[in-house]
């Protein structure tokens, strides 16, 4: 019988934040206050919109990712949230299994670098196909 390694066909991104108008007015305020804080923000975003290093990432990774805020998520993300924390980046794979690849412990160590969010996402899927 032969081993069968598992891939991921699609990665979540779940920020630390509701993407609501007033949930964005919230973070925001809280961000300058030093109250609010989400480690996957600050690898996709700049201070006023995404990063251009990040568009290039994605648009090269070869799997597609969805990026939601906590107000956005469907049902099964949510139970994954639930158990993993946010902000969160989790895998799906062709099972519709959800998988964390990379909790906001991982993140935050990421400093907002998308290069370093790179590896270290290159690093997680490896562990998965294991």
């Amino acid at each position: 019988m032969g081993e069968t390694r598992r891939r991921v066909v699609e990665i979540v991104g779940i920020y630390h934040a509701e993407g609501s108008l007033l949930g964005e007015v919230r973070y925001a305020l809280g961000r300058m206050r030093g109250t609010a804080h989400c480690a996957l923000c600050d690898i996709t975003h700049g201070a006023l919109r995404r990063k251009r290093s990040w568009d290039a990432y994605v648009a090269g990774l070869g799997v597609p990712v969805r990026l939601l805020h906590l107000d956005e998520m469907p049902d099964d993300v949510a139970s994954s949230v639930a158990r993993a924390g946010s902000p969160v980046v989790l895998g799906r794979t062709p099972d519709d299994d959800l998988v964390t690849l990379l909790d906001a412990d991982a993140l935050e160590v990421l400093q907002g670098d998308v290069d370093a969010f790179a590896g270290a996402l290159a690093r997680a899927l490896e562990a998965v196909a294991r």
